[in-house]
C-alpha cells in the first residue's frame, strides 16, 4: 500500500471534515451565493491547472465524445445540490445533521450498486443497511421530522458518484467539465447580484470576497487529493478513511458549535455508527477469510 496514497487520503477527508469552519466565516453570505462562488472560482481554478499541466487539447478533445455532456451534465446539477444544501445546513446551525448525512452515504452507495450496477451483497452486508435504515426512521419518527438534510446530501452525493463510476473522464476533466457546465449561469446569477448591489463582493470588509475566491481551491485541492489516492491505495482502505470527515464534522457541531445533541439523535446515531462498524468488520473478516484461501498451503 502506498504511504503517499494514505496520506493524500487522510488529508482530503481531513480537509472536508473542517470545511464547517470554513463556511461558517461566511455566514452572512446566502447559501445560494457562495454555491456560485464556489462553482465559478473552482472553474478557474482547475482551467488553470489543466494549462500547468498542458492537458487543455486533451480535455477539449475529451469533451467532445458521445454521451460524456448529459451525464457530466447531471453530475455537475447533483454536485451543485449537494454543494448548496451542505453550506445551507452548516450555516444554519445543522452541522451534526449534514454529519449524518455523510454517515449514511457509504452505506446508500453499496446500495445503489446493488440497484444500478446489478453488484451483490452478502446477506450480513444487507443486515447492516437495514440497520442503518433503522437508524434513520428512528431519528424521523421520534425527533418530529424527516432528516432531510442529511437524506439530501446522501442521496445527491450518493448519486453523484455512481455518476462517476460509470462516466468516462479522469476526476481533473470530469470536475473540470462539471464546474464549465455550471459556470455560465452561476457567474449570470453573481453578476446580476453585483448591479442589484447584492454581493458580498461589494462589502467594506476584504475577508469575505477573500474566502469567496479562495473557495475554488478549498473546492478543487481535496478532490484532487483524493483522486491521487484512489489510484493508490485500495478501495476498502478509502472506505475507511471516508468516515474521518463525518467524525469531524459531527464533533465541530457538538463541541465548537454547541448543536444539541439529545437522546434520540444519540440512539439513532448510534444505530447507523453500529451499522457502518458492522459493515466494516464483515468486509474485514470476509477479505481474510479470502486471503487465507487462496494462501498456499
Amino acid at each position: 500500500m502506498s504511504k503517499k496514497g494514505l496520506v493524500y487520503g487522510a488529508g482530503a477527508y481531513l480537509m472536508w471534515g473542517f470545511f464547517p469552519l470554513y463556511f461558517k466565516a461566511l455566514q452572512g453570505v446566502p447559501a445560494l451565493e457562495i454555491m456560485f462562488n464556489r462553482v465559478v472560482w473552482s472553474f478557474l481554478f482547475l482551467g488553470v491547472v489543466l494549462l500547468a499541466l498542458k492537458e487543455g487539447s486533451a480535455w477539449r478533445k475529451e469533451i467532445r465524445q458521445p454521451r460524456v455532456i448529459p451525464i457530466y451534465a447531471l453530475a455537475a446539477v447533483l454536485l451543485a445540490a449537494n454543494w448548496l444544501v451542505y453550506i445551507y445546513g452548516g450555516n444554519s446551525g445543522q452541522v451534526v445533521e449534514t454529519s449524518l448525512g455523510y454517515f449514511i452515504n457509504p452505506l446508500l452507495s453499496v446500495a445503489l450498486g446493488v440497484i444500478f450496477l446489478g453488484e451483490a451483497l452478502r446477506p450480513t452486508q444487507w443486515a447492516a443497511i437495514g440497520l442503518a435504515a433503522a437508524g434513520v426512521l428512528y431519528l424521523t419518527l421520534n425527533y418530529g421530522t424527516l432528516p432531510w438534510i442529511a437524506l439530501v446530501l446522501a442521496f445527491t452525493f450518493g448519486t453523484y458518484g455512481l455518476l462517476k463510476k460509470l462516466a468516462p473522464l479522469g476526476a481533473l476533466h470530469g470536475l473540470s467539465l462539471e464546474t464549465a457546465i455550471l459556470f455560465l449561469p452561476a457567474l449570470a446569477y453573481l453578476l446580476y447580484g453585483a448591479s442589484q448591489g447584492n454581493s458580498a463582493f461589494g462589502e467594506g470588509s476584504w475577508t469575505v470576497p477573500l474566502l469567496l475566491a479562495l473557495s475554488g481551491v478549498v473546492t478543487a485541492v481535496p478532490l484532487l487529493l483524493f483522486a491521487s489516492a484512489a489510484r493508490a491505495i485500495p478501495l476498502y482502505m478509502i472506505g475507511i478513511l471516508q468516515f474521518i470527515a463525518p467524525t469531524c464534522q459531527f464533533l465541530l457541531g457538538v463541541l465548537v458549535f454547541d448543536e444539541p445533541f439529545t437522546q434520540v439523535r444519540m440512539v439513532g446515531f448510534s444505530l447507523i455508527w453500529a451499522a457502518l462498524a458492522f459493515y466494516w468488520l464483515e468486509g474485514s473478516l470476509y477479505r481474510r477469510r479470502n486471503a487465507l484461501a487462496v494462501a498456499p498451503s
